[in-house]
């Protein structure tokens, strides 16, 4: 007759035997958490919606495109200035439509400089924020997230103990054990909220930044080229 660990062996794994999947072990999780995970969980929806909305407007006003802006440049000095308009016209990015407004500012020989320069100042700041737009929300998304996974630790620690208190002198490590890994899974879940919210924040604010230069740069020289009285060819209408 076979002994038992042979037939334990054999038999045909029944529904009660089969290891939890992937899907059994997250509504585990979910369980364990409590609600400290479910705003976790709202909080990282939040923050993903606003990363996929930021690359889709990142990528439809092409923000890393940046070599319109030499040959541009190269029309303004040559006095070419529709040729230059022609170039901006046909690119949708923030610092093409601030170097838009300061080639028909320029253009118009009645404009003060003083003037220009507070039109250029204000669309700039327009075209900053729209870039900017969401980025603080996601920055604060990434500052609490380990807060609030701290407060689900901090209150899962809690209870932890207190069913320690509560077994009296039936002492067993295992309560005290389980309760702090299931403390320490809202914290983890805070973290792996707040990382990646923290470095697409990081590099978003890197492109506003870089677009923000580029604008600088190019009305810089404009400013520059106007002072030292060059032609800057016929008003553009």
């Amino acid at each position: 007759m076979a002994d038992s660990n042979t037939i334990s062996a054999n038999a045909p794994l029944g529904p009660d035997t089969v290891p939890a999947g992937a899907l059994d072990q997250l509504f585990q999780y979910l369980q364990d958490g409590g609600p400290v995970l479910y705003v976790l969980i709202a909080v990282s929806i939040l923050g993903l919606t606003i990363i996929l909305v930021k690359l889709f407007q990142f990528s439809f006003l092409a923000v890393h495109q940046k070599k319109f802006i030499e040959p541009t440049m190269q029309h303004w000095r040559n006095g070419q200035i529709r040729e230059a308009l022609g170039i901006l016209q046909n690119n949708r990015g923030p610092v093409a439509r601030v170097l838009e407004v300061a080639l028909r500012s320029f253009a118009d020989g009645d404009a003060k400089e003083q003037t220009i320069r507070e039109e250029v100042t204000r669309v700039a700041s327009v075209q900053l924020d729209n870039l900017r737009s969401g980025l603080r929300m996601l920055a604060l998304i990434a500052y609490i997230s380990p807060l609030i996974g701290l407060l689900g630790t901090v209150l899962g620690m809690i209870d932890a103990f207190q069913a320690l208190e509560a077994a009296g002198n039936r002492v067993d490590p295992s309560i005290l054990s389980g309760g702090i890994s299931v403390a320490l899974l809202t914290t983890a879940a805070g973290l792996i909220v707040a990382i990646p919210a923290a470095a697409t924040h990081n590099w978003m604010e890197g492109i506003v930044y870089r677009n923000q230069r580029a604008m600088e740069n190019s009305v810089a020289q404009m400013f520059t080229a106007r002072i030292g009285g060059s032609d800057r060819g016929p008003a553009v209408t």
